[in-house]
């Protein structure tokens, strides 16, 4: 993948496994704080682990507790190294800030460049 022209929401330098998602997120039904394990079976991720991962996603829908899961992903130790997304709201953008998980927003080319596995750098 050539280099990223993303923009930084919250600051960070990473490298790692992408672990792709064609549908948005739901950060509150999408995975279990304790686990990091995607959890809704009519997800394309379900049964995956965002844990050390690069998490790559269109959007989140869900509700404003959302920063909390997030939060405690990282307490929990099962958050992954960064999120990217093509359009970032607040309570992402203020979970992964208060988790201190980097966060970027990508192009649409740029997004659909990147295959599920890719192993990509951000920041």
């Amino acid at each position: 993948c050539d280099k990223l022209t993303e923009k930084e929401i919250v600051k960070g330098k990473v490298t790692g496994k992408v672990l792709k998602s064609s549908h948005p997120v739901n950060v509150l039904g999408s995975n279990v704080k304790k686990t990091g394990s995607i959890t809704d079976h009519e997800h394309g991720l379900s049964g995956k682990s965002i844990k050390d991962s690069i998490l790559l996603f269109p959007y989140v829908i869900g509700i404003s507790v959302g920063a909390y899961t997030i939060y405690s992903l990282k307490s929990n130790n099962v958050a992954p190294i960064a999120m990217a997304c093509q359009k970032v709201d607040l309570t992402v953008a203020s979970g992964c800030a208060l988790a201190n998980i980097p966060l970027f927003i990508l192009s649409p080319d740029e997004y659909d460049s990147i295959k599920d596995g890719d192993e990509i750098s951000l920041g």
